[in-house]
């Protein structure tokens, strides 16, 4: 899960990238990046931390020119170190800057191809710089001194055709313009807008919307899955298709957890698909308990508010606000080490013990995850004075690991895997647990846009819609889980 955009302007994009990086900071707080293109010269700035402390002043001043491309980045494959952070570069064909977001299930294939096939050297551990040498070898090939949009378009015809994962990517290829493209399930997202300007027509495309929407651009419309989107240096804009047909599938934690509430993902709004899965959860908690006795709903802030809502209006129980967030602590989930979860969450929330004390509350959460933050604030109810402390997800139990770009590699760190929901419910301290149930999480999100017809459901169903090579799960926990970072991280 990592936060792109790319523009291409009239005027400098610097500032635009800048500000459109500070709204998807929620999608990446490791390291950040923005690479422009000034007449044939290509502008590149890098770094870890958040984007704010990336990007000084003098280094601003230095990003010139009227296109460009910005990221930031959330560590899954590779490690967390700056030679990690994006957009990678390299010189050969016409020199390429590449941003990345999603995952590679078939990286040790592709690494192998490109050293003993295709004579490239991939420097770092990251997937991300595979897939950019994978489309620098796929445009090398169209042998053209001169690209047009045709060549561009068969080149990523021909990374999909290598590519397993998911992916969305930006490229900018110094002298043509900027390419977007989506992987062929469209598991990670891509939108794509415009904006008309006194100077003339500019383009943005960018992981959410809410980006298009603080820069001023209209939304035009989700990229399509195995589509490539190539805006050239003028400002004209060519579109293909270019996978054969594949199963459309996105992820649907973006819309549990990853995304922004205000933004539009597949047309449908975060916002209202949260509501809805707040309703679905108030309809099975009135199934299986009528006589709940809940006195009041507080919601794990801050994801989780818009689905408790919902669920506290539908119960006809009082919502309330029973924690408050240190807004200074980054997200709780995306911390690079289960060290840093547990330490960062009494930092982040602090108890109203007024609203605890003596009641039976309903704790409400986007998700549980490794259920440690989860098992955290339950304690912290209990010391506030709760009688009873229930517990809900918004999300099913979360039992598989994610390969497709979101920090789950290891079944053995995820509370639910191989465990029932009443075990759980003993593992974390609460007094009732209540999981969404799979269909109705589906429900929520396809009731805004019945054209979607299946999402990657993966890590709570463990079907993976791109199909995994053998021992794929084995080695990603050992590469990826928390004690292999901590171990690199030593080392």
């Amino acid at each position: 899960m990592c936060g792109i955009i790319g523009i291409v302007g009239t005027t400098e994009v610097a500032a635009s990238l800048y500000d459109g990086l500070t709204v998807l900071q929620h999608r990446g707080q490791d390291a950040a990046g923005i690479a422009t293109v000034d007449g044939a010269r290509l502008r590149l700035h890098k770094g870890n931390g958040l984007v704010r402390d990336v990007f000084s002043q003098s280094a601003m001043a230095g990003l010139r020119g009227n296109i460009g491309i910005g990221h930031c980045r959330y560590p899954t494959a590779g490690s967390e170190g700056s030679a990690e952070a994006q957009p990678f570069y390299v010189n050969s064909p016409y020199g390429i800057a590449f941003a990345h977001n999603g995952n590679l299930v078939n990286t040790e294939t592709l690494r192998r191809e490109m050293f003993e096939d295709d004579r490239r050297h991939i420097n770092t551990d990251s997937d991300s710089e595979v897939l950019l040498n994978v489309l620098a070898h796929e445009l090398q090939i169209q042998d053209r001194m001169a690209l047009t949009p045709d060549h561009i378009f068969k080149a990523v015809a021909g990374v999909h055709q290598r590519a397993r994962g998911g992916y969305a990517c930006l490229a900018l290829v110094l002298g043509y313009g900027l390419l977007a493209f989506r992987d062929p399930n469209g598991i990670r997202p891509l939108v794509l807008g415009e904006r008309i300007t006194s100077e003339g027509r500019e383009y943005a495309v960018a992981s959410e919307s809410v980006a298009l929407d603080i820069l001023g651009f209209k939304r035009l419309r989700d990229v399509a899955p195995g589509e490539a989107v190539f805006i050239t240096n003028d400002g004209q804009l060519h579109a293909r298709h270019c996978a054969e047909d594949a199963v459309h599938a996105p992820c649907i934690f973006e819309y549990v957890y990853l995304a922004r509430q205000d933004s539009m993902i597949e047309n449908v709004s975060v916002y209202k698909a949260r509501l809805r899965m707040g309703q679905k959860l108030a309809e099975k908690i009135l199934r299986e308990r009528p006589d709940h006795g809940i006195d009041a709903v507080i919601p794990i802030p801050d994801t989780a508010r818009t689905a408790a809502s919902a669920l506290a209006e539908a119960l006809g129980v009082p919502f309330r606000e029973g924690f408050v967030k240190n807004r200074y602590i980054g997200r709780t989930f995306i911390m690079p080490g289960q060290g840093e979860r547990v330490k960062s969450v009494r930092r982040k929330l602090n108890p109203v013990e007024l609203e605890f004390r003596k009641k039976n509350v309903l704790l409400v959460d986007d998700s549980i995850v490794r259920g440690t933050t989860s098992r955290q604030i339950i304690q912290m109810a209990r010391d506030a004075g709760a009688r009873n402390v229930y517990f809900a997800s918004a999300a099913p139990p979360v039992r598989y690991p994610n390969v497709y770009g979101i920090d789950m590699p290891a079944a053995s760190e995820l509370v639910a895997a191989g465990h029932t929901e009443k075990e759980v419910e003993k593992m974390l301290g609460a007094d009732w647990l209540i999981y969404q149930d799979l269909a109705d999480l589906v429900w929520a999100v396809q009731d805004g846009n019945e054209e979607l017809k299946q999402f990657d459901t993966s890590c709570f169903s463990g079907e993976y819609v791109t199909g995994l090579e053998k021992h794929y799960l084995e080695q990603i926990e050992m590469l990826r889980s928390d004690d292999a970072k901590a171990s690199r991280r030593t080392a």
